[in-house]
């Protein structure tokens, strides 16, 4: 039965470049779940958008002497670049900064402000005198209250992943100056988060398919209770409150770039004159998936959760297979000390496919990880190349040299040959179960296991040495081979879309690679049918890359 499933990617601070910890933190493993999804042939809407209005945007903007903008409107043509390279195949990658956006933010406030869930309160917050200004969340840094680290901001500790005000820090300062800032009251509205902590409560009880840390995060903060959090704030760049006497005043960026989630999907539907299409994902029978890093669990377990709810009428989030962070070299990413790879610098000089396959293998689903150009370049030669790469490369050039480049026709069938048939029908279905759960880790392998079974199939039963004795047996395993090939093209299909696609052509199969569904029956390869000479899937990397990348980090 054909399922409908939303799948709802972070959205980007517009204020800089991709790197690869947060492609494997959301943007690969969200990529990779789409895909298989329509491959299955169920109704997919992937989507999400450059974050337009965040203080880290303005900073940047006041560091450049520049418009917030020209900021964002820089950063959201690279992200449409850099997706189309590296194949994130989002349905809808739009921003936070377009009409759509604008009335359904508002639209959700004035929903929870009449339905009692945002009232009116004053708060304290930091003021630079230095600058003359309220300043926003990120505009401040101290150390957090809860776990001591000394880089915390106004909104949030990465550490520890605690929500904070900007009043909670201890030794703060202004970002711009240095100064410490004064407190001074200010009237805000705030959400009522604490008249949802039961109904979370509950909720959060029946999502046994959470993965452990993002439940028992949840779980832990909402036990310990939910304090009303301030959604608006001071500035003059970001999505005006809609009411009369709050002019200079703007929807908090958290509480409005979380709906940006569900202004997408309108974007989406309006796009393809379907406006009302939104609905089917949102207020109809839907799975919805949120892919996030690990820093941004308390927001899409709690405070979007929250809105929804007191929104009334809008699905919950089905699953937040949030991962942990990607370190670079045994050491924590840092963009402001260019300890980082970006995404940009890597589309420039490799193909996509290797990195997809990197990331997938070292994925942080449930701890952190570590990428390095030494693995890189080991798994890429290894694996790809060596197993996967050459299995189809010497089959398929085996079949142009002795059989006039038409796929041969078998003949009975042994038992190693029915058993490596039997395993590719196993590993497809292993591989689904896998993808369906949000385990990308496991099933690149389950789909990389079957290539290194295949290898070992073909060594014993060595075709090369075959056609000169048995024409007949060789056929019949070069067939065989042929068949397990076009199964791996499938399983590789949502991590390798490039080299699927090229393998799909090189099998003399038409159209695209998706057009096959996540389906594999061994008689697809048809007796007879003629192939393309093949190429390389992949391309062997000298190892003098590694010393040569390594030495750009923090440079």
């Amino acid at each position: 039965m054909t399922e409908r499933i939303l799948v709802a990617v972070g959205w980007p601070y517009a204020n800089g470049s991709i790197h690869v910890g947060s492609v494997a933190g959301a943007y690969l493993p969200a990529d990779i779940f789409a895909r298989y999804h329509r491959l299955k042939g169920n109704d997919v809407a992937m989507v999400s958008g450059s974050d337009a209005h965040g203080t880290p945007v303005t900073i940047t903007a006041d560091k450049r002497g520049v418009t917030p903008e020209q900021v964002a409107e820089e950063y959201q043509a690279e992200f449409l670049d850099n997706w189309e390279r590296l194949g994130i195949s989002f349905d809808l990658f739009t921003t936070t900064d377009t009409e759509n956006h604008k009335e359904t933010s508002q639209d959700m406030f004035l929903k929870l402000y009449e339905n009692g869930f945002m009232y009116k309160d004053s708060r304290s917050q930091p003021y630079c005198e230095t600058d003359d200004r309220f300043l926003p969340d990120r505009y401040v840094e101290g150390t957090c209250p809860h776990c001591g680290d000394k880089g915390a901001r106004g909104d949030q500790c990465d550490a520890c992943g605690r929500l904070l005000d900007p009043e909670d820090l201890l030794d703060m300062v202004c970002r711009t100056c240095g100064e410490t800032p004064v407190i001074r009251e200010t009237e805000h509205f705030f959400l009522k988060l604490s008249a949802f902590e039961d109904q979370l409560l509950e909720w959060m009880g029946g999502q046994d398919h959470f993965k452990p840390n993002v439940r028992n995060f949840t779980i832990g903060y909402l036990e310990a209770g939910l304090h009303d959090r301030a959604m608006t704030r001071d500035l003059d760049w970001g999505i005006p409150v809609p009411l009369e006497g709050y002019e200079g005043k703007c929807i908090y960026v958290w509480f409005e770039a979380v709906i940006g989630y569900l202004s997408a999907t309108k974007e989406w539907g309006q796009r393809m004159g379907q406006p009302d299409r939104w609905k089917q994902f949102w207020q109809e029978p839907c799975r919805s998936y949120y892919f996030q890093g690990k820093d941004n669990i308390p927001f899409h377990t709690i405070i979007w959760p929250s809105m929804l709810l007191g929104y009334g009428g809008l699905n919950l989030p089905y699953d937040v297979p949030a991962n942990e962070y990607m370190n670079l070299a045994d050491q924590k990413v840092s963009t402001s000390r260019n300890w980082a790879v970006w995404l940009p610098d890597y589309l420039d000089r490799y193909e996509p496919d290797p990195l997809r396959y990197v990331l997938t293998a070292n994925m942080p689903e449930t701890s952190d990880s570590q990428f390095t150009w030494l693995d890189f370049v080991r798994r890429n030669n290894n694996e790809l190349v060596a197993t996967y790469g050459n299995l189809a490369n010497r089959v398929l050039s085996m079949v142009q040299r002795n059989f006039e480049g038409r796929v041969p026709t078998p003949g009975d069938l042994d038992a190693e040959d029915q058993a490596l048939l039997d395993q590719a029908r196993t590993h497809l279905n292993d591989t689904a179960a896998e993808l369906e759960a949000c385990r990308f880790r496991p099933a690149l392998q389950s789909a990389m296991s079957l290539a290194q079974a295949a290898n070992r199939y073909l060594d014993a039963q060595a075709p090369w040495r075959a056609v000169r004795e048995d024409v007949r047996d060789a056929a019949t395993t070069l067939w065989v081979a042929l068949s397990v090939i076009n199964c791996l093209k499938t399983m590789f299909a949502p991590f390798l879309p490039f080299s699927s696609q090229d393998l799909h052509a090189m099998l003399g199969l038409p159209g695209n690679v998706e057009d096959d569904g996540w389906a594999w029956t061994s008689d697809a390869i048809k007796p007879g049918a003629s192939l393309p000479q093949p190429t390389p899937l992949f391309t062997k990397l000298d190892e003098s890359i590694v010393e040569e990348e390594t030495a750009r980090l923090g440079n």
